[in-house]
């Protein structure tokens, strides 16, 4: 990756906007969905600017550049038409090492704005690292229209009761699955309808039934010629839902992309047409967890008498099929 995606604590933010014309009021516009300790340095002001300004009582430096200024910030967004000053302005805050954003001189940015969409609390920020606009816009069009306006409210509902499911539901994966099924179903439909007290009361009978704690279960993918592309919906879920994952260096490693961000990682130096470590996944297995073994190509599984018999579930999937 070009760039690393990062989201900061709004509380910590003290923004300095080098400039007062439109694109500056772009970007104080989007900085007051997190914050308004935001000074503005200009001396002219358009009419946007100004109103902002005044509406959320933000701090005018009433002159144009100068140095000296940036000691007390911690974000720079240099916004003027004047290449020279968005220069100084990146200058100096380099030697602060500050973060510093030039409208549309990306060679002097330490960090790019990213497309954002807002559910929030749920965000979704994308960037295609300067390379092609167009095609994150066409992007972003997708995603907006699968997402529903009050998504954010499936993740206020999760917040409030977060502790009363860890505390019912034992084991991460029963979480996840628990979550899942709550989300994707009715009590999911009722928050997003509004019928909140309908969704509370379905959500708490739910957690009166005994939960089983869960069980341990190993997954082959054979992933043919490791084409992400082919991925299919059910192992894109299974991959989604690992607790481990093993794999060799014949396997595409951009698959590995696509499973769960905080999944155990268990490279193999022998090649899986040599030999498969059935023996350490049936160790993570046994204590619950589900294990996914990466296999390129497509070759039979041979058969393992500890698997068979250890009573541990487990499956074969081909990528795309």
């Amino acid at each position: 990756m070009k760039y690393f995606p990062i989201f900061l604590d709004a509380k910590h933010i003290n923004a300095m906007i080098i400039g007062g014309g439109d694109v500056a009021a772009r970007k104080i516009e989007l900085l007051l969905k997190t914050t308004t300790n935001i000074t503005v340095m200009s001396e002219q002001l358009s009419v946007s600017v100004e109103r902002l300004i005044n509406t959320h009582k933000l701090s005018w430096l009433q002159h144009n550049y100068r140095e000296g200024y940036l000691k007390n910030c911690n974000l720079v967004i240099a916004a003027t038409d004047n290449n020279q000053v968005n220069q100084n302005v990146a200058q100096e805050a380099s030697e602060l090492k500050l973060l510093t954003n030039v409208v549309d001189q990306p060679e002097l940015c330490t960090y790019i704005t990213p497309s954002i969409i807002d559910r929030a609390p749920i965000l979704i920020a994308m960037s295609s690292s300067g390379s092609a606009p167009i095609l994150l816009r066409m992007l972003r069009e997708q995603i907006e229209k699968t997402l529903p306006d009050g998504y954010g409210k499936l993740a206020d509902f999760s917040l409030k009761f977060r502790d009363h499911v860890k505390a019912r539901v034992k084991g991460i994966r029963n979480r996840r699955t628990f979550w899942e099924s709550t989300l994707r179903g009715s009590i999911g439909q009722l928050i997003l309808n509004d019928q909140n007290t309908e969704a509370e009361q379905q959500l708490i009978s739910s957690l009166k039934e005994k939960i089983a704690p869960p069980k341990g279960e190993i997954v082959f993918i054979h992933t043919l010629d490791g084409d992400p592309d082919n991925l299919t919906l059910k192992a894109h879920r299974e991959l989604q839902f690992a607790d481990a994952v093993f794999y060799d260096e014949t396997v595409n490693l951009t698959l590995i992309e696509y499973v769960r961000r905080d999944a155990d990682k268990y490279p193999q130096d022998i090649a899986t047409s040599v030999l498969i470590n059935f023996q350490h996944a049936l160790e993570l297995a046994q204590q619950g967890q589900k294990v996914i073994y990466l296999l390129s190509g497509h070759h039979a599984l041979p058969r393992n008498e500890a698997l068979v018999q250890s009573q541990i579930t487990y499956k074969e999937i081909i990528n795309g099929r």
